[in-house]
């Protein structure tokens, strides 16, 4: 180290003597030494004024070009704490663990720890996640920098690693004034995905124009774990002049990613040091939809029909920022028709309109064609009520939404995340519904059942070739996709769905009067609710929907028939 710091001041003692001895030759040559010295400083100074102004051309292109979209939202601008963030009550106690760390990062570096780097919010759009990221800042009131992944990527190669180098160094200035500071990435799979699946880092033309390689990754890299080292100017110069006896130290800078795709990302960012923690942030369930509910239902008008309680139970598998939308199209239905707050029915239509599109009825449609979508959606609905325990119709319509002329649809009646080989026999029977009633009561096959008969045939492939529900056990995702067992089990897949379509035709017949009766409202009102469905039922067997069968592939329609004969004893009594 002395023999550095002894070889740093030799330079500029060097350096201080050639100055003096070209200086004092100068003075003693007379007019003439001093002409030529003008004249060969006048020519360095204009190609110094050439070079600098080529320089500062670059300089201000590449300076305009490398401009990150980037906002930064210093401690205290927007007020949002862990009160905001509702829905998910485990991730804001992992979260809450990083804000201590954040806020004592001096303290835990006494203690021989170090801050941690990087974290990775994994989860479907919508969750909160970048929300949260904002919610972590504020609380631990540090700057915060909002960045998208995709704005980094440039057409010219080395100006999305000019962003990064540049978005870091700010932060690490912020880092050294406020203690730390974090960094916010959104859909970080855009630059962090596996250089293996890019290629090997791609090159040529591609590489030069910042389409391709893995540059960019490895600046991320690099900015995310840089080596212990001073990075302001001065600290530079002072330790390399033997100024400077101070430990290098590391600015507590924390990286925070968002991503759907936490697969495709790199090894090494995911190794500790970078992003070492990874923290996966899923759609509320039922406790945590009603807490979102709260929330959001207490900012505006409404009446008791309408409760955070009502509300999550139709929303099951919705995020956060979808009941946020809801809500807010259920006050624009409620302003629209006049009313001063919103009610259930007008939450229904946001959901409807949401799901689905809007109400276009084509006034043009002949009777024939209206009977024709209404005996197809009443196949549907009888199949969903009869067949399918776990769920209540929620609408059938034979009002066009969106590409459908019809359609009838079903919500969950409480949270599931398994299904049997009986429910996923019940699904291809509900989708082969309304081909059998088209066949029983209008004599006719209409092309309007291409999407059952393909969502029919990916349920039974799935059945037959993923989950082992079959007479093998081997999967076909083995293979890389179910694509090659459609193929492969196409006579079994036919087999499986003629045996589901005459059970299931069994039932639509036996079950005539209940068919007619949807039909004929449904060409009377055009809409019907699930609940209109069970006054239905009620009204034409004189109680409640029976419990469901247990369905079997490739048997008879005997679990069918028997459920049949019950509900016509019932009938009788």
């Amino acid at each position: 180290m002395k023999k550095y710091r002894w070889l740093m001041w030799r330079k500029v003692l060097i350096f201080f003597i050639i100055a003096v001895i070209i200086a004092t030759a100068i003075w003693a040559g007379g007019q003439v030494a001093q002409n030529i010295a003008v004249t060969a400083f006048n020519l360095i100074f204009q190609l110094f004024f050439a070079v600098l102004f080529m320089i500062i051309q670059f300089v201000a292109l590449f300076w305009f070009l490398a401009r990150g979209r980037t906002y930064w939202i210093m401690p205290g601008e927007t007020g949002s704490s862990w009160d905001d963030y509702r829905g998910n009550p485990e991730v804001v106690e992992n979260a809450k663990r990083i804000v201590t760390l954040l806020r004592g990062v001096k303290d835990f570096k006494k203690m021989g720890g170090q801050a941690i780097r990087g974290m990775l919010l994994c989860g479907p759009p919508g969750t909160g996640k970048s929300y949260l990221a904002q919610v972590v800042a504020n609380e631990a009131q540090v700057p915060f920098a909002y960045a998208s992944a995709p704005s980094f990527q440039n057409m010219f190669f080395g100006v999305g690693n000019l962003k990064v180098m540049s978005l870091y160094k700010k932060a690490r200035k912020l880092a050294k004034t406020y203690g730390a500071c974090i960094i916010f990435i959104d859909e970080i799979d855009a630059i962090g995905m596996s250089r293996q699946a890019n290629g090997g880092g791609g090159g040529g033309l591609g590489a030069m124009f910042g389409m391709g390689g893995s540059g960019l990754l490895n600046e991320l890299l690099l900015q995310m774990d840089p080596p212990n080292i001073d990075h302001s100017r001065f600290a530079k110069l002072f330790r390399a002049l033997g100024l400077r006896h101070k430990k290098a130290e590391r600015r507590a800078v924390l990286t925070i990613g968002a991503t759907n795709l936490p697969d495709v990302l790199d090894s090494a960012l995911l190794r500790p040091g970078r992003f070492d923690r990874k923290l996966w942030v899923y759609p509320p369930d039922y406790d945590g939809r009603v807490d979102v509910f709260d929330y959001y239902l207490a900012k505006v008008n409404r009446d008791e029909s309408l409760t955070a309680q009502k509300a999550a139970l139709d929303t099951i598998g919705y995020s956060p920022a979808q009941i946020k939308h809801i809500v807010n199209e259920a006050i624009v239905i409620a302003h629209q028709r006049g009313a001063n707050g919103a009610n259930y029915e007008d939450f229904r239509a946001a959901m409807e309109t949401y799901e689905w599109g809007l109400k276009q009825p084509l006034r043009s449609m002949s009777d024939d064609e209206k009977r024709n979508v209404a005996y197809h959606e009443a196949g549907h609905a009888v199949a969903q009520y009869l067949l399918k325990p776990h769920e209540r119709v929620w609408k059938v319509t034979i009002i066009r939404r969106g590409s459908a002329l019809g359609l009838a649809a079903t919500k969950p009646t409480h949270e599931r995340y398994n299904q049997s080989d009986s429910e996923m026999l019940a699904e291809i029977q509900v989708c082969l519904a309304s081909r059998a009633s088209e066949e029983l009561f209008l004599g006719k096959k209409l092309n309007g059942v291409t999407s059952d008969l393909q969502q029919a045939t990916e349920l039974a492939g799935a059945y037959l070739g993923a989950v082992g529900m079959g007479d093998e056990l081997f999967s076909w995702l083995s293979t890389g996709s179910l694509t090659d067992a459609l193929k492969q089990l196409r006579p079994k897949i036919n087999t499986l769905l003629k045996d589901q379509m005459n059970q299931v035709k069994t039932l639509i017949e036996e079950q005539t009067e209940f068919v007619h009766a949807i039909a004929r409202e449904l060409l009377t009102r055009g809409d019907l609710t699930g609940e209109e469905i069970d006054a239905l039922y009620v009204n034409l067997y004189g109680h409640e929907r029976p419990e469901v069968p247990e369905i079997k592939a490739l048997g008879t329609a005997s679990d069918v028939k028997n459920s049949s004969e019950t509900i016509a004893e019932k009938k009788e009594d």
